[in-house]
């Protein structure tokens, strides 16, 4: 295939569909876009991205991983990290040190790599990737503690590890000429990067916040901004947007009254769609002798990043934590490399061998080594070692509720109260205010967006309930957290409302889902009920106040919404699921004043 938009057309297509089957098979998407890669590439010569591109290659590669950082740098609110203490603070500063001390020797010695190339090398392999570890936490569901932990360095340690890169190829670079040379080559490139990342970040904060820009061109407007504070930071100083837009991001995500959630949601599609045609081509440009060039040295220098880097890095960082010995160990097993290493590897890689620089040719092939060795190996073992550790969490039983209106925060309240893990999605902000005033863990935005996908901790939850009036949205919802969880796992409230008309018929599938609560109870029910005056109440049954006690006292002024098991699990009332709960087991209804009639 000669014809370049053909080519361009069946790597998009390409991209989606390994997308798609990751998604459908609950694998990271980096494997099948990585075997594709290898298909179309080396293995039949289909694709060929240096003939395709020409010199358009690098910058390509180069605007691509820009706009990923960026990405990754809007997620980094300054007051999560904090809530997961000081461990991933410490992974990301002390961890990513040890490693890069510990992997550069291996690669010098083991590769017989040049120093300044053993040393990229290292840093590049500093970072995890979180599109990698999170659907490895759904099955291995470890502890909140641990996902939380290795969620969050996966989203941090993504920037600090391609800062710590450019940095290092700038000194590799400038190692070439005098010291004096080199300091000022490298104070330039902290000085660009923090310098145009601060002042464009905070200017463009200042005209978001103000609402200069028209809301149909601002997530344009932000991405193109973005790539010109990029393109104006390399002109300056060599690979130093990097920087830039990574101080940018995260200059914007933590301004106060600036919102970056649909600005997100716009570079999440666009990340999806370049992260996926980069790491095809990427992997179409790998050449298998290249690999089988490497020797038996690659192999030792990928277990001593397993088996000694992230041990090491991991049980120095933990130094005054009170992680035990048992949750140091599963950190140290689970620590697969993603996308940003890959790409940032094929960057630096491109730019050395164009400037003729000695062993750049190992450090491409080096870098996949380490990926496809991590996922595939980790992927396979991380549920078995979690369970030998005793670090498993059993089948969770948290419940993440979408919609924050009062009803959803009354029933969170009383769940909450009884022991029961329970999180409130909404991107309806004011909703989600009133919920963290009354201290119930919320997530604000869309809870089946990419970001979600990182942020969330999806393997505490067992069961999901929709109960909000966002009609259009609510069955996106429903089909994303039923193909994560299973059927049955997702409940919403009858579309009652809705009249006989073709057009507002839903699915049949979609319909088998909905009758939470009993067949007619609707959202607009529930709001109604509370307004005037209804509220949630628990009462636990013994065997001298059993169900049919419960039910002569309050009659039909109760309408029974969950019961709560001994061991903590919910069980929902809904049409489909009739329940018998037992001596010991807690009625949640939401109980109309005694004053209305029966």
């Amino acid at each position: 295939m000669s014809d370049p938009l053909l080519m361009l057309v069946a790597v998009g297509l390409l991209s989606i569909s390994c997308q798609y089957l990751a998604y459908r098979i609950h694998l990271p998407a980096i494997l099948p876009l990585l075997v594709v890669g290898l298909v179309v590439g080396p293995l039949t010569g289909m694709l060929q991205p240096d003939a395709l591109f020409g010199d358009l290659l690098f910058p390509i590669v180069s605007l691509s991983v820009a706009v990923i950082l960026f990405e990754g740098a809007l997620t980094l609110r300054m007051s999560d990290l904090g809530a997961h203490g000081v461990m991933v603070r410490n992974l990301c500063s002390i961890g990513a040190l040890v490693t890069w001390a510990i992997v550069s020797p291996l690669a010098h010695y083991g590769l017989g790599m040049r120093w300044e190339i053993a040393c990229l090398f290292g840093a590049i392999v500093t970072v995890t990737g979180p599109t990698v570890i999170v659907p490895m936490l759904r099955t291995v569901r470890p502890s909140s503690k641990l996902s939380n932990i290795l969620r969050w360095e996966g989203i941090v340690i993504d920037p600090i590890g391609a800062l710590a890169a450019v940095l290092v190829y700038e000194f590799v670079v400038s190692a070439q000429n005098p010291v004096l040379h080199t300091v000022e080559a490298f104070g330039l490139t902290l000085a660009s990067g923090f310098g145009i990342g601060l002042i464009v970040g905070y200017l463009l904060g200042v005209v978001l916040r103000r609402r200069w820009i028209p809301p149909y061109l601002e997530n344009t407007a932000v991405l193109t901004i973005m790539l010109g504070a990029f393109a104006l930071s390399n002109h300056f100083a060599h690979e130093s947007g990097l920087l830039a837009v990574t101080v940018m991001g995260m200059l914007l995500a933590n301004m106060k009254n600036v919102e970056v959630e649909g600005i997100l949601e716009f570079k999440e599609t666009l990340s999806v769609l370049l992260i996926s045609a980069l790491f095809i081509l990427l992997a179409a440009r790998l050449e298998l002798s290249s690999i089988e060039q490497l020797g038996f040295g690659a192999i030792l220098v990928v277990l001593g990043i397993m088996f000694i880097a992230r041990p090491v890095s991991v049980w120095l960082s933990a130094i005054g934590t009170d992680l035990n010995w048992r949750e140091k160990a599963l950190l140290s097993w689970i620590a697969p490399r993603g996308i940003v290493a890959a790409a940032v590897s094929a960057l630096f890689a491109i730019k050395l061998e164009h400037i003729g620089f000695a062993d750049a040719d190992q450090l491409v092939p080096m870098v996949f080594l380490v990926i496809i060795t991590t996922v595939i190996f980790q992927s396979l073992t991380s549920v078995p070692v979690a369970k030998l550790l005793k670090v498993r969490e059993s089948s969770p039983n948290g419940v993440l509720i979408f919609g924050s209106q009062e009803f959803s925060r009354q029933l969170a309240k009383e769940l909450l109260n009884k022991g029961v893990p329970v999180q409130l999605a909404d991107p309806n902000w004011d909703a989600i205010r009133r919920a963290r005033m009354a201290n119930i863990p919320v997530y604000y935005g869309n809870p089946v967006s990419e970001h979600a996908e990182r942020t969330l901790d999806l393997a505490k939850f067992g069961q999901v309930l929709i109960l909000s009036p966002y009609r259009q949205l609510n069955p996106l919802v429903t089909y994303h957290f039923e193909h994560s969880l299973g059927r049955g796992a997702v409940l919403g409230l009858s579309a009652a409302e809705q009249d006989n008309r073709a057009s507002h018929q839903v699915a049949g599938h979609y319909a088998d889902t909905l009758g939470l609560f009993g067949a007619g109870v609707s959202y607009g029910q529930l709001a109604s009920s509370i307004s005037r005056g209804a509220i949630i109440k628990t009462t636990k049954l013994s065997d001298a106040f059993t169900l049919e006690h419960y039910e002569q006292e309050y009659g039909s002024r109760a309408l029974k919404l969950c019961t709560i098991a001994p061991t903590g699990q919910c069980h929902f009332y809904s049409e489909q699921h009739h329940i018998e709960p037992k001596a010991d087991w807690i009625m949640v209804s939401l109980v109309a004043p005694a004053s209305e009639l029966d």
